[in-house]
């Protein structure tokens, strides 16, 4: 009844007491309750599926400090909103029919704040993430053309580092040349290792030039990745020619000081430690991480150690704005035996590395339409490698080391194409100590802006300082580089059934100059997600284009700069050697995606096709007389030595062109809400269309062929000839998964295959005669594989639980390249503790 009816009613009994109060104390009340609303916390958002529908009747319930202080029911335009008359940390639990069950993270509300936070559900037997590498934004995966595997918490919760993990994604092959602790590449969709962006909460984490190790990368302190496959230079810079891989650091969530302790102990003196703290307070949330990990392997000088800490401080100043800081610190080492198989005696060296990366955001929500991020960040790269002694067999001469020389054992290599070799390769010829710094201070502002509710925007500038250098070298010299780009984007949907990407950059470089890369993705539900046998289906197609910038040593060996030095114009004349420049890449991609049994089974399959043009080769020392003819033979000695005491054994130039192509498929199901199973194969065609070997041959001779080889086969001593494979990217890869979680048992099961695939020995001069006798025939040279791995835990009290870890069950030897034995069957186990309230201790 409205109040002046109310109050009209009640005028016949006015001389009553109660009659007089009633009305009084009812508006009293309204008025009240009215001032508790408009000076409480409004939690309101959207509620919809994967593919943007909305989702009527979710119920979403507000949780502060442990217990439910609010609750709503999503209407039928899928909104919600919900009151709270308490300042604090809070998060979201939302359920619906056929969905799982969804927990937001955390966030600050202030008494008066108004805070958005819109619900994306998943369906409740396969995992359909919300992805940021494919548009800037946080969007869900059904509404991207991009192919993304994210890799989450349960993923990485038995892994100490993520070369393994890496391997079971569509697409993608690790390469880790030895074992733990060794130099490991991401080749992605034929791409060459360096085409890989690498963010950590946003920063760039790459050396200059994106050359990347994940063998010393911990898994300490951070929470999930994204393998953005594609180019998307359009958002992220040079660089981004193959993939995007985005790190992101956890943050404290718990409203009291949450400790995490766990140790593991394995075979090879293999031994694990990791310490946690995080939590929250008000307007505060802290995490802080430390690792200590160290191993012998299976080989001599080969011990490897890794010492890791972090930490992430998020300061909300209130609902709408929020300062975050994160810090990684690594500092580790190992030995480096160099390849065993060649030589049977160990190289007495070792690599160091002191890494450091911070990110500072101010994330701020300015309207509900309008968000921004400011971020700095900082990257400091230290690398060591040393060369302590030369233990090989003493040598006087060799004219592959131009003096003395320390050869290895006398040893048959053997492909896995068949063919063999037997000698004595060099092992050293010197000592040597060399350091590597890669500096980088970025700063940059981006904004989306949500114009329509299906269209949205985005715009940024980006600014980089870097700084590269060889300390101690005479031969090479200090690297500076100011590069900024603009990115520029739109993002939306006609219907909730069309979706695209359309974007471009502009980007100026200071080694190459202005650049463009523009990308375009387009996603069409033919048929939308529902229940039944097909249970939805759409197409998708992408387009992007990409450059990179050459790492540090491929500047300071330039071809170019070296003939130019020494009076060979006219060899550049001849050739057509011009300065290095920017690798470029150009990719298309289609496929299909297709939901049956109600969206118990996902199926997705896409062709793709990429072309790397003026890609990076590098020339041995071997070609310097050819290459300067106008020296003499003295002249050209001492150069050569000149180069050799530097280490820059090879020359590098823009000559290579290849193409990639191929067939890429994953299918994922969950069985009940506990089992998950995923499974992929992927089918690389890759072959070389200009090489610099295949192109000069007529100056520089037919390109020779080795006695020791049947038919005359040619080989790529250094890079691969017209018309073969790029090394070390197998034409066949495959991986398959199965998860298994409940409250108290995780069980994960893992398969990663690939077949033989294309590389080089590399020897090239380098045997005991300064010959050639230790090369063999590039075509599958490398072996295939089969990976399996077990792991599990088991909560063994609320504050205890045992885990178990073995990797490479079969004992396979022939993972990593040829030349580098695996790393044999381990297996690790250990302990966690937790402490904190709800734990038991």
């Amino acid at each position: 009844m409205p109040i002046s009816n109310l109050l009209r009613s009640t005028s016949h009994c006015a001389s009553s007491r109660a009659c007089r109060i009633l009305p009084r104390a009812f508006a009293a009340g309204c008025l009240a309750l009215c001032t508790a609303l408009c000076s409480a916390a409004s939690i309101r958002g959207l509620v919809t599926d994967a593919a943007g529908a909305k989702v009527t009747g979710a119920a979403v319930s507000l949780v502060a400090n442990g217990h439910v202080v609010g609750s709503a029911v999503s209407t039928a335009d899928g909104s919600f909103q919900i009151f709270t008359g308490t300042s604090g940390r809070f998060f979201l639990i939302v359920s619906a029919k056929s969905f799982r069950q969804l927990q937001t993270p955390d966030f600050y509300a202030g008494q008066f704040d108004s805070v958005e936070r819109n619900i994306v559900l998943e369906p409740a037997w396969v995992r359909e993430s919300i992805v940021v590498t494919a548009t800037g934004t946080p969007t869900p995966q059904p509404q991207t053309s991009a192919a993304t595997t994210v890799i989450g918490p349960l993923d990485l919760v038995l892994r100490d580092d993520f070369t393994s993990e890496l391997r079971l994604m569509p697409g993608a092959s690790a390469v880790q040349s030895g074992q733990s602790g060794a130099a490991t590449s991401l080749f992605v969709r034929g791409g060459d290792s360096d085409d890989n962006k690498m963010l950590l909460d946003g920063v760039d984490i790459g050396d200059l030039g994106n050359q990347f190790n994940f063998g010393t990368l911990s898994t300490t302190a951070i929470e999930s990745a994204e393998i953005y496959r594609g180019p998307d230079a359009s958002l992220y810079g040079a660089g981004a020619d193959s993939s995007v891989v985005n790190f992101t650091t956890p943050h404290g969530t718990t409203s009291f000081p949450s400790l995490l302790f766990q140790g593991s102990a394995g075979n090879l003196f293999t031994s694990r430690e990791e310490l946690q703290v995080a939590g929250s307070r008000k307007k505060l949330d802290y995490l802080g991480a430390f690792s200590w990990l160290q191993t012998a392997n299976n080989l001599p000088n080969d011990e490897f150690h890794v010492a890791t800490s972090a930490a992430n401080l998020g300061w909300a100043l209130n609902g709408t704005t929020q300062l975050r800081a994160t810090l990684h610190y690594g500092v580790d080492a190992t030995g480096v035996p160099n390849a065993w198989d060649f030589y049977h005696i160990a190289d007495d060296a070792t690599e160091k590395d002191q890494d450091i990366f911070l990110s500072a955001s101010v994330d701020n929500q300015t309207t509900a339409s309008l968000h921004s991020v400011v971020r700095y960040g900082l990257t400091r790269k230290r690398e060591q490698d040393s060369r302590w002694t030369t233990p090989g067999i003493f040598q006087s001469y060799n004219n592959y080391c131009f003096g003395p020389a320390y050869l290895g054992s006398i040893v048959t290599i053997t492909g896995a194409n068949g063919y063999s070799a037997t000698g004595q390769a060099v092992l050293d010829c010197s000592t040597f100590r060399v350091q590597y710094v890669s500096n980088r201070d970025q700063a940059g502002y981006q904004g989306d802006i949500t114009i329509t509710p299906h269209l949205a925007g985005l715009a940024g500038f980006q600014y980089e300082d870097e700084r590269g250098a060889e300390p101690g070298s005479t031969y090479y010299t200090p690297v500076k580089h100011i590069n900024y780009f603009i990115p520029l984007a739109v993002h939306g949907d006609f219907k909730d059934r069309f979706f695209y990407t359309l974007g471009g950059s502009i980007e100026h470089y200071s080694l190459f100059g202005l650049q463009t890369s523009p990308r375009a993705g387009l996603n069409y539900y033919v048929l939308r997600p529902r229940s039944g046998a097909f249970a939805g289906t759409r197409v998708l197609f992408n387009f992007g284009e990409a450059v990179r910038e050459p790492k540090l040593t491929d500047q300071d060996d330039s071809l170019y700069n070296f003939l130019a030095n020494n009076g060979a114009q006219s060899t550049i004349q001849a050739l057509h050697i011009s300065p290095i420049a920017a690798p470029a890449m150009r990719s298309y991609e289609g496929g299909v995606e297709q939901s049956f049994l109600s969206q118990h089974i996902v199926f997705k399959t896409s062709y793709f096709h990429n072309e790397f043009g003026k890609e990076i080769e590098y020339v041995g020392l071997d070609l310097i007389p050819e290459l300067l003819p106008n020296l003499t033979p003295a002249q050209q000695q001492t150069l050569e030595q000149i180069l050799q005491a530097n280490f820059a054994y090879e020359l590098t130039i823009n000559s290579e062109a290849f193409r990639a192509q191929g067939i890429e498929t994953s299918v994922e199901s969950g069985i009940g809400s506990n089992l998950f199973l995923r499974g992929g194969y992927t089918y690389l065609d890759a072959v070389v269309q200009r090489s610099f070997t295949n192109d000069d041959e007529a100056l520089l001779g037919p390109i020779p062929t080795w006695q020791n080889i049947p038919n005359g086969i040619q080989i790529g001593p250094y890079a691969p000839l017209e018309g073969a494979r790029p090394f070390r990217r197998a034409p066949h890869t495959g991986y398959f998964t199965a998860t298994y979680a409940n409250k108290r048992i995780t069980g994960i099961f893992s398969a990663a295959f690939a077949s033989r695939s294309d590389d080089s020995t590399y020897l090239e001069g380098e045997d005991a005669s300064g010959m050639s006798s230790l090369l063999l025939p590039n075509r599958n040279l490398d072996y295939g594989y089969a990976k399996l791995d077990l792991g599990g835990s088991y909560q063994w009290f609320s504050w205890i639980d045992v885990f178990a870890q073995a990797e490479n069950l079969t004992d396979t030897q022939h993972i990593a390249p040829i030349g580098y034995p695996s790393l044999p069957f381990t297996l690790r186990t250990g302990l966690r503790i937790h402490w904190g309230p709800g734990s038991g201790r």
